[in-house]
């Protein structure tokens, strides 16, 4: 390589991509289980990912020392009665978009209702959800506790949800 394409090579910044944080539930546990410190688990659909959902994660990622965004499937997503058009953002794409944060070590899509099959498989040290979930209403709490991690409500951002997004966006 001669000095002219050396200086071009470190003048260009190495690509990242992000979506190898996007695992699988079997490679998501092995993941969880090769790490040292404090994992956090989150779930939500994420769709329009937006400032809200950003700062719920970062509260998140401060409650430990790896965070595991678990997303819910397109199909998981409608079940879950937010309109038939939703999500509008498909599942991988939202789960891409959720993975290229700095915050988010790990993320995982899940098709059940629920992730209370996610939580007992993959064992979170500490489980966070946004604040408008009362502490009986957080699905894996009692088994997160139970084996001595801690549960968490992080307050939300008055005026940021996807819902009001929307809203905002009809509106014009």
């Amino acid at each position: 390589m001669g000095a002219a394409a050396r200086r071009d090579a470190r003048r260009r910044p190495a690509a990242v991509n992000t979506a190898p944080k996007i695992r699988a539930l079997a490679d998501a546990v092995t993941w969880r289980r090769s790490q040292r410190g404090r994992v956090v688990l989150t779930n939500g659909v994420f769709d329009l990912l937006h400032v809200g959902h950003v700062a719920l994660l970062e509260a998140a990622r401060g409650e430990g020392d790896a965070l595991l965004v678990a997303v819910n499937s397109d199909a998981s997503a409608r079940r879950l009665g937010k309109g038939e058009q939703r999500p509008l953002v498909p599942e991988q794409e939202r789960a891409r978009l959720v993975a290229a944060l700095a915050c988010v070590e790990c993320v995982v899509l899940f098709d059940e209702d629920t992730p209370l099959a996610l939580v007992e498989r993959l064992r979170p040290d500490v489980l966070v959800k946004g604040a408008q979930y009362a502490r009986d209403a957080i699905v894996g709490a009692d088994e997160v506790e139970g084996w001595g991690g801690r549960v968490v409500r992080v307050p939300l951002i008055p005026g940021h949800s996807t819902t009001e997004l929307l809203a905002r966006l009809r509106r014009r």
